[in-house]
């Protein structure tokens, strides 16, 4: 009876080490994005940050309400991209893609995709209002 308690107890912890080593590892590197919205009465302003992603070209995707818009493909800089959507002419006219200045209907989801079309990390806020 003790042998055999013995190889039971072995046998336990010889599976216990195996299933404890094979369990994910969060990486303390894993993308982060950074979603920021302000709705004014003659303007919707939408920043889409990421950080810590593997480098290679993402588009964002930006959802409020029934509302959605797509950037084009862009390559990242090193591990981190920007994007940025807004109603200001002056603004689209220096780089953000265009949204209406009533795109912004209380919340904002932003997506940031790689080139294959996959979700890689997305968040959803509340927006300032002005």
């Amino acid at each position: 009876m003790k042998l055999s308690l013995i190889k039971t107890s072995t046998a336990l912890a010889a599976v216990l080490a195996i299933c404890s080593t094979a369990l994910p590892v969060t990486d303390a590197n894993a993308a982060s994005i950074r979603v920021e919205c302000e709705k004014r009465a003659n303007r919707s302003k939408i920043s889409v940050d990421g950080n810590n992603l593997i480098q290679g070209n993402y588009k964002a995707v930006v959802k409020s309400g029934s509302n959605t818009k797509t950037t084009a493909l862009k390559a990242s800089t090193g591990d981190e991209i920007e994007f940025d959507f807004d109603s200001d002419p002056a603004d689209v006219e220096a780089g953000a893609t265009h949204i209406k200045r009533t795109f912004i209907q209380g919340n904002v989801t932003g997506k940031l995709l790689n080139d294959k079309g996959f979700v890689v990390i997305s968040d959803t806020v509340s927006c300032r209002t002005k």
